[in-house]
């Protein structure tokens, strides 16, 4: 992650005061997903319960800002695997989100890193992500941390 000596760059675990600026990428989220997903709703919709996931002690979400404005987040989730899974508990990412005038600067794989350190501590050594198949972008971020494909969700709406 490059850093300007100007406007340094700060990752810090989020607090119930970031709440304001978290809604509103989430919706800038939407926003930029909504061409993946027909189904979103057009108002009202939220992703993620920020308040939970900020108090949760099996959950960590980060920001990344500079002068006071968030601009990138991401958080882990330690969940139990399913009985059919040889690893009993693995770590789900989610809110990956860099605002796109901070994009190409190593913010995201940071965040990853961040999220993946503060889990491999707590003995997770198995994560997982959903993904926009025709996200490509995300995908090729997601796969420079490693990440492969397993699953493709499908869906019919009659």
């Amino acid at each position: 992650m490059s850093e300007n000596k100007e406007n340094p760059l700060k990752v810090r675990e989020a607090t119930h005061a970031d709440l304001p600026q978290l809604l509103e990428l989430e919706q800038r989220l939407l926003e930029y997903e909504r061409p993946f997903n027909a189904a979103l709703k057009l108002e009202n919709a939220h992703y993620y319960d920020l308040p939970f996931l900020i108090e949760d002690d099996e959950s960590l979400l980060i920001v990344v800002e500079t002068d006071g404005e968030i601009i990138g987040t991401g958080y882990v989730q330690l969940r139990v695997s399913k009985s059919s899974r040889v690893h009993p508990t693995h770590g789900y990412l989610g809110f990956m989100y860099v605002s796109p005038a901070h994009r190409g600067q190593g913010i995201n794989q940071t965040v990853m890193r961040r999220l993946i350190e503060w889990s491999t501590a707590r003995r997770v050594t198995d994560f997982y992500l959903d993904v926009y198949a025709q996200n490509e972008a995300a995908i090729r971020a997601y796969q420079k941390a490693g990440f492969e494909p397993i699953m493709v969700e499908m869906k019919l709406s009659l």
